[in-house]
């Protein structure tokens, strides 16, 4: 996505439901000057991508986003890493950017995707219940054998 489109869909995101080129570009001539057909036709483009669906109203659309940013930004990573020629070094490349509240977004993000099973079972794994073996003890000693051994 370009920056203008960009811009266009961060608008959309935020609404969070149907929009006209009218309303977008109001709120980008806040910040810019901008015509109309230009936001017209990065709506389009960005329908032609996919990444909004349009609605016919009266003469003009209403354009609405086929999924959130998340998912976009997951898209983008998901492309980028696999364009890697070593994935794995990508990954830890990235990780090694990360600040510590992205580190722990991601922990977040792993437990939910692994499910409550696979989070109870990790817990287990880092940190194990000590339990110590129950004692060896000797079975008490029957008095009978006791007084017959004492018989011999």
């Amino acid at each position: 996505m370009g920056e203008l489109e960009d811009s266009v869909m961060t608008r959309v995101w935020k609404w969070n439901r149907p929009v006209t080129v009218r309303e977008v570009l109001e709120d980008l001539q806040e910040e810019r000057s901008i015509a109309y057909t230009t936001v017209m036709t990065v709506l389009d483009n960005l329908h032609q991508k996919g990444w909004v669906r349009r609605e016919a109203e009266g003469r003009a659309y209403r354009y609405e986003a086929v999924s959130t940013r998340a998912a976009y930004a997951a898209a983008l990573m998901n492309e980028a890493w696999s364009q890697s020629d070593n994935p794995a070094a990508a990954l830890v490349a990235f990780f090694g950017m990360m600040s510590a509240e992205q580190r722990e977004a991601l922990s977040d993000a792993m437990r939910i995707v692994q499910g409550p099973e696979v989070a109870q079972r990790s817990e287990v794994v880092q940190r194990p219940e000590v339990t110590h073996p129950p004692e060896v003890t000797q079975p008490p000693e029957n008095p009978a054998s006791v007084e017959r051994g004492a018989e011999r």
